[in-house]
């Protein structure tokens, strides 16, 4: 039989609670490897900052955007993937979505409607225009690969096969430094188009090493009894639906965020270095950003609550710690200068703008507890309300950038995004509360089950 316990043990140890996060840590940071690699190389071809603003300003934001209603596949697989039925409901929604996405993606980089949200939406600088657009057809099977793996993932990860994550993930960065070194010998390819392609040809090896990983356990998944609740399709849109808007409104601040950058002041070298700054960011984030699907996976777990709030502390103070020594000490220069290969007035723009997004990896750990929380609970909304708060809070501040025009967008930018996670962070963590009391209450006596709770 492959499908196993490890994912519910009957003491949940703090030991358990690494060995489940650090495959997904670990996979996390080769994913958030990506885009640090992806610049070091666009870095070293002919016209860098202008193929780097084209990624990072136009191609990436696009992309991300007409992704994310399948973004959250992960965490919903995870969570509702609980036999055959489920899993087959969920892989038709899979399907059909990211086929629709796919297709949207397609309209989008080989008719008009590009030069229409590149020139008039986004307000990109003209010299980008065009390398971006080359990039945008690159990426078309992206969409569909994320969701066919995402999806997936979520199945592995409940079963208790996280490590397999990992490996994907590895097989995926591999993938994409084949693709980078060869752009980078062949050294006349464009920057932009090395990059979409490593990007591209890098998810569709993983999603293909999923697929293949999954199968076993799809195999015994047919032998489970159906749930005695079983998944209807409304019930999974009642509970996906709310996710799928969480990550479109995040996504959403993404090509907001270009556009606004590129109407202050620097707003070529802001948009080259954007992608820098925040894939240095983001790799120490995805420490946090992977404890989310932990707390989702062990919080049915007997006496979780204690150790999880634990571990969340030390991942806490850690993710803080780490980005504070990158970002005063030496080791900055090298990872700017040295590693990634920007020139030195664009290594000073990133140096003082890392200190911008000092507090934003803690708070990606404190959002995956609250969060996790609020999904076993089932109370997907909220999550929602949280980012509405978050993209709210972000477009403020880049509008008052912009009207008040004194400073780089770079710094505009990262400030608004690490204001606006404390406000979303103090909302999870309030209508958080609810839910973590049960879950305490539930680790010191017998209580009801939360569903029962909940209806009541």
């Amino acid at each position: 039989m492959i499908i196993n316990d490890k994912a519910s043990p009957k003491n949940l140890s703090l030991q358990h609670i690494f060995r489940t996060w650090w495959p997904l840590a670990t996979s996390w940071l080769l994913m958030g490897a990506e885009s640090p690699a992806l610049s070091a190389i666009v870095a070293r071809l002919e016209d860098p900052e202008i193929n780097l603003a084209a990624y990072g300003g136009i191609v990436l934001p696009i992309a991300m955007i007409i992704e994310a209603p399948i973004l959250m596949l992960l965490s919903a697989s995870t969570a509702l993937s609980r036999d055959w039925q489920s899993y087959k409901k969920i892989w038709r929604f899979m399907m059909i979505v990211g086929g629709i996405l796919t297709l949207l993606h397609a309209f989008i980089a080989f008719t008009p409607l590009y030069y229409l949200i590149a020139e008039k939406i986004i307000g990109a600088p003209q010299e980008i225009i065009q390398p971006a657009r080359m990039g945008m057809i690159i990426m078309t099977p992206w969409t569909w690969a994320i969701a066919y793996r995402r999806f997936h993932q979520g199945v592995l990860i409940r079963f208790g096969y996280s490590k397999a994550v990992g490996f994907g993930t590895a097989i995926r960065l591999m993938a994409d430094l084949f693709v980078l070194i060869l752009g980078y010998r062949i050294g006349s390819v464009p920057g932009v188009v090395v990059a979409t392609s490593a990007v591209t040809i890098g998810v569709l090896c993983e999603a293909f090493y999923v697929g293949l990983v999954v199968k076993p356990i799809l195999n015994d998944l047919k032998a489970i009894p159906i749930s005695k609740e079983p998944l209807s399709l409304r019930n999974f849109l009642e509970f996906y639906i709310p996710l799928a808007m969480t990550s479109f409104l995040f996504l959403l601040v993404q090509p907001i965020g270009s556009a606004a950058i590129s109407r202050m002041p620097n707003a070529l070298s802001s948009l080259a270095v954007w992608p820098v700054v925040t894939g240095l960011v983001f790799m120490i984030r995805s420490l946090g950003i992977a404890y989310n699907e932990v707390v989702i996976a062990l919080l049915d777990s007997p006496k979780s609550y204690f150790n999880l709030r634990a571990f969340t502390h030390i991942l806490f103070i850690s993710t803080i710690i780490l980005l504070v020594l990158i970002t005063a000490t030496p080791l900055s220069d090298l990872w700017f200068s040295k590693i990634q290969g920007i020139n030195l007035e664009l290594t000073k723009l990133a140096k003082s703008a890392m200190w911008l997004a000092v507090p934003m990896p803690g708070l990606n750990v404190l959002q995956s507890w609250y969060q996790g929380s609020i999904l076993y609970g089932r109370k997907t909304r909220v999550v929602t309300e949280s980012v509405a708060l978050f993209l709210t809070t972000a477009c403020a501040i880049l509008i008052l950038g912009i009207i008040w025009g004194k400073l780089p967008g770079l710094y505009v930018g990262l400030f608004a995004f690490s204001l606006s996670m404390c406000i979303q962070t103090a909302w999870l963590w309030y209508r958080s509360l609810p839910v973590i009391s049960y879950i305490k209450s539930r680790d010191k006596v017998d209580v009801l089950p939360i569903r029962e709770v909940i209806a009541k």
